[in-house]
């Protein structure tokens, strides 16, 4: 972390984030609330290939025409998610933060383990995460006290438990918010229809969640939301490193 991030925490906000009250909030609530005490030093997380970030973009804006997004962009997205970022950059007039890996360790990797590498092993698919997602989102994280995030309890069984406001010690301690964390897939559509938010075309061709495009596929009638993510793995823990650190392999939306 650098040597001044994050600030310190006051009394008052750590009793908030350990007491819990922040779960009877709305997701307005807790923006405003994050906002008001960590601006310029909060980002929101957005992968551009769900609807959630974009939700949580949409939201902040209204609350703070100035608050602050971010992308990892991974060399590997699809076209449909590179469209939508310069979509939502000229919707909403705002600066879209582009964080790239470092093009040393990307060539580093594929010249050792290949193009391809993550369908090889787990370890190889963490290992593309690891330099593609985990080390960028560190790197950036390193500067601000707070970050926001679209993890909501029912993607995953990794993700169940999650509070919307917590200390992210994987990121030193800084506040990790998740303010749609006990809202279902539905809560997210209709807002995203109430408020014409843009979101990824793939979505209408049944890739309700868009990351890298030679990890992501279709879902099949049936299966869950997430299933078309690495799909070649077994289900359960499917994940990159960026929301539950390296050791337990979390994933990013």
């Amino acid at each position: 972390m650098s040597a001044n991030r994050p600030k310190p925490l006051s009394n008052k906000l750590l009793s908030v984030i350990r007491s819990g009250e922040a779960e009877t909030w709305s997701p307005q609530e807790i923006l405003t609330w994050a906002l008001k005490n960590f601006r310029p030093q909060i980002a929101l997380s957005c992968s551009f290939g769900a609807p959630e970030g974009l939700v949580l973009l949409d939201m902040m804006h209204r609350i703070d025409p100035e608050s602050r997004v971010f992308v990892l962009d991974t060399g590997r997205l699809p076209q449909a998610t590179h469209d939508l970022i310069d979509r939502v950059r000229e919707r909403y007039d705002k600066r879209i933060e582009v964080l790239v890996p470092e093009s040393a360790a990307v060539s580093a990797m594929v010249g050792e383990h290949g193009m391809n590498l993550f369908y090889d092993s787990v370890e190889k698919r963490q290992l593309c995460c690891g330099v593609r997602k985990v080390k960028p989102l560190k790197s950036y994280l390193a500067e601000l006290d707070a970050w926001v995030t679209g993890l909501r309890r029912d993607q995953n069984p990794t993700r169940s438990d999650t509070p919307k406001i917590q200390l992210d010690h994987t990121h030193g301690g800084m506040v990790k918010l998740n303010p749609i964390a006990d809202w279902t897939r539905e809560q997210v559509l209709d807002y995203v229809r109430a408020h014409n938010v843009p979101i990824n075309r793939l979505h209408a061709q049944n890739y309700p969640s868009v990351g890298c495009e030679p990890c992501t596929r279709a879902v099949r009638a049936g299966e869950d939301a997430r299933a078309g993510r690495w799909w070649w793995e077994t289900a359960g823990n499917r994940e990159c490193g960026i929301h539950f650190g390296e050791e337990g392999q979390g994933s990013g939306i």
